[in-house]
């Protein structure tokens, strides 16, 4: 089994999505890249997968590299700061990395997050590739360039778009995910169809119980249709200034979640909760049926997503949201659903519209 896609930036290709069981094609897919043999390069990975599967990376990459030196930090949200991207720099410095070397980011969103900030900011720019391990980096993080910390809490505060030279994904390292983080990806998995193919939507639901025992075939048809749902947006809007904003279904509410939670939930926990008040939002609007609603909330518990949340408030979660970096003079870009498969962006709701939302995911039991 293998598939690939090439993402293309500003009309011309730019870098090849792969595929595949294992790290065997890696090396030659380097070469494919450009990226010659000789230079230095350097993992950036998490505790968790250092421990699982670096040994494992670096086998398959070391008869390629000059040298090869691993960047470990703490895992979890927590460590997407500033302060870890100062102590890479410090190591890279130290390890003598020029504009000629390689950084391979190792791991989910925050590692391929900080990984390529550092990237396009050490000596103004280093190539850097994406080798995403779990399901919500593969179907997301790692595709589109956009790289960044948290700021004080404030998701994703501090960024550039920053192009990776390859995205290489090695689906077996799924099987190793544990079962919250592989249900917390199905939240974007599921808000791709719900953006843009109601059709894979459906697709999703019927396919439930083969995506949920990790069904190899079944991961990879279903993370390919993923890749071009969110190739086929950021091609057309590379820096977010227009259609691309339609990926942020569920993300604002969900980003105030989760800070105000003090990252206790998982983002794909967050977004799911967002997607459930963004559809509570369309329908009151008229532009989401009660039933697609349903559906919806049925798909996110399907896939043992929770719609509700406890211990927080409804107007702490609004003045949140308004600090989200998507907000545009003064006004939250919010994505509604007019149907499952079809996403629109709202500059004009009122806070009342944004609180109905939020209270409708409010666990008061």
């Amino acid at each position: 089994m293998s598939k690939s896609i090439t993402v293309s930036y500003g009309g011309a290709p730019c870098y090849d999505i792969l595929l595949e069981q294992d790290f065997q094609a890696l090396t030659a897919q380097l070469q494919k890249a450009g990226l010659h043999s000789g230079k230095k390069a350097c993992i950036v990975t998490d505790e968790n997968l250092a421990r699982l599967h670096l040994e494992e990376l670096k086998r398959a990459v070391t008869p390629y590299f000059s040298r090869i030196s691993q960047f470990i930090f703490p895992a979890g949200e927590e460590s997407k700061h500033l302060d870890t991207v100062q102590a890479l720099y410090q190591a890279l410095i130290e390890g003598h990395f020029d504009r000629h070397d390689l950084l391979i980011a190792f791991g989910g969103g925050v590692v391929g997050d900080l990984t390529g900030f550092a990237a396009a900011t050490y000596l103004r720019g280093i190539d850097f590739i994406q080798i995403p391990t779990s399901l919500l980096s593969q179907v997301d993080s790692s595709i589109g360039g956009k790289t960044g910390v948290d700021f004080s809490q404030y998701k994703n505060m501090v960024g550039a778009f920053y192009q990776p030279r390859l995205v290489y994904m090695n689906l077996s390292l799924l099987q190793t995910l544990p079962k919250e983080q592989f249900l917390c990806g199905m939240g974007e998995v599921l808000k791709h169809g719900l953006i843009r193919s109601g059709e894979y939507f459906s697709w999703l639901r019927e396919k439930g119980a083969q995506i949920l025992s990790l069904h190899p075939e079944t991961l990879e048809e279903m993370i390919y249709q993923s890749c071009l749902i969110k190739r086929a947006v950021v091609e057309r809007d590379p820096k977010e200034a227009g259609e691309r904003a339609l990926l942020n279904f569920g993300h604002t509410i969900g980003h105030a979640i989760e800070k105000l939670s003090n990252f206790g939930l998982f983002h794909g926990q967050c977004v799911a909760i967002g997607m459930a008040a963004a559809c509570q939002i369309s329908c009151e609007a008229g532009s989401l049926s009660k039933e697609e609603r349903q559906s919806v909330l049925a798909a996110l518990q399907q896939f043992d997503l929770p719609v509700t949340v406890e211990g927080l408030s409804a107007d702490e979660i609004l003045a949140v949201s308004k600090s989200d970096k998507k907000m545009n003079a003064g006004k939250v870009r919010f994505i509604l659903l007019t149907s499952i498969g079809n996403a629109v962006i709202n500059p004009d709701l009122t806070d009342a519209e944004i609180l109905d939302g939020i209270r409708s995911v409010l666990h008061t039991g």
